[in-house]
């Protein structure tokens, strides 16, 4: 597996670290433990990272250079994919046993898969999580991706052996915007570990330092302005000032375990706007908090809100749907797949923080409604939703791929590089 910027065993919260970085850290401990031996390949964004790091049985991370060893954000990282990519592929040619198969995250990922594909005949498959040309058309000048990042993706859609779509959404914007062929793509969402979240033991709030009758509402994840923060804090701002009910905002996130708006500048962005709303005294930034920690940050809210303008899958509403908490999500993307209106929660337009504080006062006033909406996200979760489930559904997929007619030129491929 490669994923450049987005190393499975960074802390969930950052600017550059978010559902990518979960997605290949759970994915790639789920095919260990199915028995099949995972190698992860990221950027050393650190002197002090060593080569290797052995995670699990079967699983190792392993660092690269490409670039200076320190963080850089990725939207800058695309110069130093070429020297990314020689690492990765001189790695790989000193391996005693061959990969089988290789599985690219990201489109700079895709670049060393490629690499891979030309030089050792390994086939791959890519999953984007994200497509330049639809976070374009929603962000506008606000997006810092170079302009040859479309070509890229384009390339990749053309050449990936398969393309995994995290949802039927992505699917679709995969074949509208990019002319994919329908029949090279598999749809196989995230999932959540349902052993590591789940029902708490109702000390939650407790250790929070939380009021036991205070309504909570919980944003947690990456804070950039594209995931619509603002939009929870007006909505906030409506419920207390025009509707008359009292609720506290745990902004759960950032570069750091404390709330530095130096080091996290949404955070100075989102409190001014807290504070020109007159809300500041009732949101609360805590700061980075570890995988370990997030359980008692879901169970003691009473409703999970998530509104970004632009969201290809969204792991965190299944997160909070996995502690059976309701959630209210924008119906765009991934969203509109694994939330169910009316069912599991609400759907709500994005940046309409008057339809958004409309939903949050229905559950407040009926929480026998909020409950039912929990139960159903848990049970949906885990009928639908689990690592052992997306695993099981990509294992076919990677077979599928080193079986398939194209592999008979891959591997004269192979012999042709291993006699170099």
């Amino acid at each position: 597996m490669i994923s450049e910027h987005a190393s499975p065993l960074a802390t969930q919260g950052g600017v550059d670290s978010g559902g990518q970085n979960v997605y290949v850290a759970y994915l790639a401990r789920e095919l260990a433990r199915c028995g099949h031996s995972v190698d992860v390949f990221t950027r050393r964004d650190s002197p002090d990272l060593p080569r290797v790091v052995q995670c699990a049985r079967n699983l190792r991370v392993i660092h690269v250079r490409g670039g200076p060893e320190q963080a850089i954000p990725k939207e800058a990282l695309l110069p130093w994919m070429t020297e990314f990519s020689e690492e990765v592929l001189g790695w790989c040619r000193a391996q005693a046993e061959p990969y089988d198969v290789v599985h690219a995250n990201f489109f700079m990922s895709g670049l060393a898969a490629l690499r891979l594909r030309d030089e050792l005949g390994l086939p791959f498959v890519i999953t984007f999580h994200a497509l330049g040309k639809v976070r374009r058309a929603h962000q506008g000048k606000a997006d810092a991706f170079p302009e040859a990042r479309l070509d890229i993706e384009q390339q990749l859609v053309r050449q990936a052996d398969r393309i995994i779509a995290e949802c039927p959404q992505d699917r679709q914007d995969l074949i509208t915007h990019y002319a994919a062929d329908p029949a090279r793509i598999d749809v196989v969402p995230c999932g959540v570990n349902i052993a590591e979240l789940g029902f708490g033991d109702g000390l939650s709030r407790d250790r929070l330092g939380l009021p036991e009758d205070a309504f909570v509402i919980l944003q947690l994840g990456r804070l950039v302005p594209r995931k619509g923060i603002d939009n929870v804090i007006l909505a906030l701002s409506h419920l207390r000032h025009q509707l008359g009910i009292d609720a506290t905002l745990l902004v759960v996130g950032g570069e750091s375990a404390l709330p530095d708006p130096v080091r996290t500048p949404e955070i100075a962005r989102l409190g001014a706007i807290a504070a020109s709303a007159s809300v500041a005294d009732r949101v609360i930034f805590t700061g980075r908090r570890a995988r370990a920690d997030l359980r008692d940050y879901y169970c003691a809210a009473n409703v999970f809100v998530t509104t970004p303008w632009y969201e290809p899958f969204g792991i965190t509403p299944l997160e909070a749907m996995a502690c059976a908490r309701p959630v209210i999500g924008a119906a765009v993307g991934g969203i509109t797949h694994t939330v169910v209106n009316n069912v599991t929660g609400y759907l709500v337009p994005p940046r309409d923080p008057i339809a958004l504080a409309d939903r949050l006062a229905r559950l407040h006033a009926d929480p026998v409604r909020a409950q039912a909406f929990g139960h159903a996200g848990l049970q949906r979760v885990r009928r639908l939703f689990t690592w052992k489930k997306v695993a099981e559904a990509l294992i076919p997929v990677y077979g599928a791929v080193c079986a398939s007619p194209a592999a008979d030129t891959l591997d004269a491929a192979r012999m042709k590089a291993a006699s170099v």
